[in-house]
Formats: structure tokens, C-alpha cells, sequence
């Protein structure tokens, strides 16, 4: 697939065009200039092309600045075309200059000139100096109205030759698990990520708020085809006052709806918080399977270690009825110790949670329980019979149960019911949902 890298100074409106022919809203927009830090990629609508959203390119010779500008340059190397982008209102810019004829040393592939923000001409700077940066014809585009991207497109087509008409592979063919990692700021995600990938492709420093976007990064490890999802850290709402960190939280909890999987990173050598707590019951309230990841485990002192594991089990168990056993995993993303064994758990739950138990099973294991516990008398004092039970649902698990007379099933019978199938069936990690209907065997017949 072909590797399109969006390039340019700061501010120009590369996020904002990213978006645009994505069709989608994943990189963070905003006015303030250096807001994108990561490299983030995503599918150009209805052609085999990946895009590439790159951070604005800085003089900073340390920090994240540089970090950032280094990441991108990177992306630039490796691009099979670049789009360059220039601000119209601002006109040309002696960075614009600087960047450029690095941009020129760095790749010899083709570059195409974008002048954005160009949807008023009256608004415009001396277009014509944009051709001193060496690019060509410059091409007029407003990425916020989504105006000019014929162009865009006939110039990518014509480099991609018979790759522009290969067939796009529809969403629901994408099998690889998605797999999000959340959690406070500086708990150690991005240090994971890195870990996982083998590489530095997230910026890493010890201090909070360096991960801005939720960073989509496709990979395969321990035998699987993964997408891993590098997320903002979540910090207290009162601790929360720019407009740029809660949107990128919002977009962090928007990711726990797009993953399969949940990896809650928590630092181990402190107490869980109760933010963590509540991140948790998000995702298990969104059907989604949760690992909750121990990191920095290896500065736990030894002889604590089996006393604090035990006291968070408890602690996770006696906050969440939605699930029987969480999943909780020490591991050292800085030495790599449990993280292999942490993506085989994983990968255990998700094809426990991919099968169809057999409808015969799950009877047998419902007139056990029932045989077991008798449901309680509605509040009309009459009896509740449950008939008939079935597998309706997959990611998360979801149980249908044909009730006869009074339905007013209680939620402290519904929650010994999910106990007993989840043991049974090998489910404790997982979410399950139980669902009563109101209407006869419909196999009563056969």
C-alpha cells in the first residue's frame, strides 16, 4: 500500500486535511500551533493509499519539538510521495523555505505543493512566491471546506500507476485485534508501545501529556496481525484545564468503542486510583475485554509483591459486577519482562470470546444453576420460570434467556447466574451480558 506523508511548518492545516481525506476525525485538531506530536496513519476513502499526518516541522534543536520533527522527517524518508503543505492565508515563510529544501534532501519521491486554507482568494497571499520552494505548480485547497482534493487525487492516481484502481478492502475484512492502551498520564504507554513495536515510534519522556492523539499503529507480534492504539493520559477532570487535553481525553474514551481489547496501564508502585477504577468500568460497561497491566513491576520490592497483587485482584473483583475474574498482569514495559506473556493472554481471551458455545451446553449449565438457587418470587409473589437459554452474542458474550410467567428477574439472581456460566464456560475474564425474553422454547416443536 502506498505511503503518503503529510509534511509542512507548524499550523498550516495538515491535521485538518488528514481528516479530510480520511473521512474520518482521528487526529486532533485545534488552532494552536505543534498540537500533533505522534505520526499517525489512516486510509484515504475508496483508494489503496495509508496517509500520513505528520507533527509540524521545528527548529527546536531538544525536547518534544525536536523529538516530533525528528519522527516526521523520518516518515518523509520513507514516503512513496509527500504532500507539502503551506498556509495561503500566511503566505510564503522563510521555514517554509528551510523545510522545503530539507524535504528535497531527504526523498527523492515526488512532492506535491499545497497551498491551504485558500477557499477566499481576496484572503489570499502572492501565490506565485510559493514556486521558490522548488515543488512546482502549487495547487489551491481549503482542507476545512474540502475544496481542491481533485488534484490530490489525480496526482496520487498517476503515481500509483495500476495500484490506484486494486480493490479496497471493506472494514469487516479486517481481522487483526485492536487493541487499546489507556491509562494516567506517565504510567508508561508509550514506553509499552515501543516495547511491543521493537523501536522508538512513540515519544517517550518523563513528564505528563506527551501523547496527544490516539496513534493507530499496525503491527504483528507473538504470531498475530495487531493494531495497537497509543492513547493521551487520563487525568482527574479538576486537574484538567486546556482545551487541547480534553480533547485528547475524549478521544482516548472514544477508543475504548473502536478497540476489541482494553490494556488499563497502571503504575504499579502506587495505589490504584479511583480513575482507574472508573476507566475500567467503561470498558467493561462497553463490552470490551480489559487486561489490566502492573507496569513497573520490577521496582516493586519482592517481598511485597504477592501481598499487592492480591489486595488489587480483590480490589478490581469488588468493584465490577460485570465481570467474574479481571485480568490483571504484572509486567516492566522499560525490561519487557511479562509482556509476551501478557499478548498470550490476550490473545486466549479473544478466541474464547470469538467461539459459539453449543446451545445444548449452556441449558444443561442454566438447569444446574437453577436446580442449584431457585429464582425468588416476583414482587406479584409468583414464580419465575426459566425455560429456555442460548448464546445470542460474541464480543462481548451475550446470553438470552426465555423466561415464563413473572419476568422481574432481580439483579442479584442475574449476577448468580452469570457466576455459574462464566465459571463453567471458562469466562471469567470476560464481559457478560444476560438478557431475559419473555416467550416460549422456540426448538419445543423439533
Amino acid at each position: 500500500m502506498m505511503k503518503i506523508v503529510i509534511a509542512g511548518r507548524p499550523n498550516t492545516g495538515k491535521s485538518t486535511l488528514f481528516n479530510a481525506l480520511t473521512g474520518t476525525r482521528d487526529a486532533l485538531v485545534h488552532d494552536r500551533p505543534g498540537v500533533t506530536r505522534d505520526t499517525i496513519c489512516g486510509n484515504i476513502r475508496n483508494r489503496p493509499y495509508m496517509l500520513y499526518d505528520t507533527a509540524g516541522l521545528e527548529r527546536d534543536k531538544t525536547g518534544i519539538a525536536a523529538d516530533s520533527t525528528n519522527m516526521a522527517i523520518d516518515a518523509v524518508q520513507s514516503a512513496d510521495a509527500v504532500l507539502f503543505v503551506v498556509d495561503g492565508r500566511v503566505g510564503l515563510t522563510n521555514e517554509d523555505l528551510d523545510w522545503a529544501k530539507l524535504v528535497r534532501r531527504k526523498t527523492k519521491a515526488p512532492v506535491l505543493l499545497l497551498v491551504n486554507k485558500s477557499e477566499s482568494v481576496k484572503r489570499l497571499a502572492n501565490v506565485h512566491d510559493f514556486y521558490k520552494l522548488g515543488f512546482g505548480e502549487p495547487v489551491m485547497v481549503a482542507a476545512e471546506h474540502k475544496q481542491g482534493f481533485d488534484a490530490v487525487f489525480e496526482f496520487l492516481d498517476k503515481i500509483a500507476g495500476d495500484a490506484a484502481n486494486a480493490p479496497v478492502p471493506e472494514k469487516n475484512e479486517d481481522n487483526r485485534i485492536k487493541i487499546a492502551i489507556l491509562g494516567q498520564p506517565n504510567v508508561g504507554k508509550s514506553t509499552f508501545v515501543n516495547r511491543v513495536l521493537g523501536e522508538k515510534k512513540q515519544i517517550v519522556m518523563d513528564a505528563p501529556g506527551i501523547t496527544r492523539d490516539t496513534v493507530k499503529i499496525p503491527t504483528k507480534f507473538y504470531g498475530r496481525d495487531i493494531i495497537l492504539m497509543d492513547t493521551a493520559g487520563l487525568r482527574r477532570k479538576a486537574g484538567v484545564t486546556d482545551d487541547v487535553e480534553t480533547l485528547s481525553a475524549l478521544k482516548s474514551l472514544d477508543a475504548i468503542e473502536k478497540a476489541d481489547v482494553v490494556i488499563l496501564m497502571v503504575d504499579a508502585t502506587k495505589n490504584i486510583e479511583n480513575q482507574a477504577l472508573g476507566i475500567a468500568a467503561r470498558v467493561y460497561n462497553a463490552g470490551k475485554i480489559l487486561c489490566v497491566a502492573l507496569n513497573k513491576w520490577d521496582l516493586v520490592e519482592p517481598e511485597i509483591r504477592d501481598e499487592k497483587l492480591l489486595k488489587l485482584k480483590h480490589q478490581f473483583s469488588n468493584s465490577f459486577h460485570q465481570i467474574i475474574k479481571p485480568l490483571i498482569l504484572a509486567v516492566s514495559a522499560e525490561t519487557g519482562t511479562g509482556v509476551q506473556n501478557m499478548f498470550r493472554r490476550i490473545y486466549e481471551q479473544w478466541d474464547i470470546s470469538s467461539a459459539q458455545a453449543p446451545t445444548s451446553l449452556i441449558n444443561r449449565i442454566v438447569e444446574k444453576l437453577v436446580a442449584d438457587r431457585q429464582p425468588p418470587l416476583s414482587r406479584l409473589k409468583r414464580p419465575m420460570k426459566i425455560k429456555f437459554a442460548r448464546q445470542t452474542g460474541r464480543h462481548p458474550m451475550k446470553i438470552t434467556i426465555n423466561v415464563g410467567g413473572a419476568s422481574d428477574i432481580p439483579e442479584s439472581y442475574t449476577r448468580y447466574l452469570r457466576r455459574g456460566i462464566a465459571t463453567a464456560l471458562k469466562w471469567e475474564h470476560l464481559p457478560i451480558i444476560i438478557e431475559y425474553q419473555k416467550a416460549d422454547n422456540p426448538y419445543e416443536d423439533q
